[in-house]
């Protein structure tokens, strides 16, 4: 049983064709190729697409997600869901070109996803690690992160790569916009429990550390984030900050084995 999602151009481009004989066919600038998954981008009457394809990948890596605890990703289907539901809420993401999805069984299904590129962006990891975040730019950048990240927490996304090399500045906008992007692994439920909401928010910090940010920067984060009071906020969830600061710290001394030089929480 196949699935397709054609949009403008490929609709016009791939009618009356096969779209995984098309999407197989196509070649283009490299970006990641594993064992069952390859993104690369191509250009099309002038527009660039990011294309990523996504092969069965067995029943050994199935079992071994779950053995571990992990939800495997099977396919493109869990981001493709998770961009629609992101752009109808008003959440700046990329936008789907293409979808395709064949196979029930889950550890030989294919699927592809085309989506359009983001042109004149870098990341925010990039640019903090440029200097170029201060006064009320920061302020902003702040603000549109946890608008973000609080919109789609609230819609019942976990995006499980929570990191700020994954939300994009729009460089030649008059406003500030972020869109988050490399969303394969997110995951779409009623309510998103607890302990992925701290891992997500647990990710923005940890690779926040060395912007560096105040107290005062994440409260004014918890505050959008929750859409409440930093007092009512911090009163009723308390547990779950700390949880966020001690996962976050804990992914810092993993990945750099020392403790972050701008933790605002620690001791002076």
């Amino acid at each position: 049983m196949s699935k397709f999602d054609l949009r403008t151009p490929f609709d016009r481009l791939w009618e009356n064709k096969d779209p995984f004989a098309e999407v197989f066919a196509l070649e283009g600038e490299e970006f990641r190729n594993v064992k069952n998954r390859r993104t690369f981008r191509i250009g099309i009457g002038g527009e660039g697409f990011f294309v990523k394809i996504h092969r069965g990948v067995g029943w050994g890596e199935i079992l071994k997600n779950l053995f571990q605890f992990k939800l495997p990703v099977t396919g493109a289907g869990n981001e493709y869901r998770a961009l629609d539901k992101l752009n109808r809420l008003g959440v700046a993401t990329m936008e789907t070109a293409a979808f395709g999805e064949r196979n029930c069984n889950p550890a030989a299904k294919e699927s592809f996803l085309i989506t359009r590129e983001l042109t004149n962006v870098c990341s925010l990891e990039e640019l903090a690690a440029s200097g170029g975040i201060s006064g009320v730019f920061k302020l902003k950048l702040i603000r549109a992160l946890a608008e973000s990240a609080g919109k789609m927490h609230r819609a019942g996304i976990n995006h499980r790569d929570c990191y700020i090399c994954h939300y994009l500045y729009h460089r030649d906008l008059p406003e500030v916009r972020l869109s988050v992007i490399d969303l394969h692994r997110a995951q779409i439920r009623k309510k998103v429990p607890r302990r992925y909401l701290v891992k997500d928010v647990a990710g923005l910090l940890f690779s926040s550390f060395d912007v560096p940010l105040s107290r005062r920067d994440i409260f004014r984060f918890i505050r959008i984030y929750s859409q409440c009071g930093i007092r009512e906020e911090l009163a009723k969830k308390r547990g779950f900050y700390r949880a966020v600061y001690r996962a976050a710290l804990k992914l810092y001394v993993k990945e750099f084995k020392r403790l972050p030089l701008h933790d605002p929480f620690a001791e002076k």
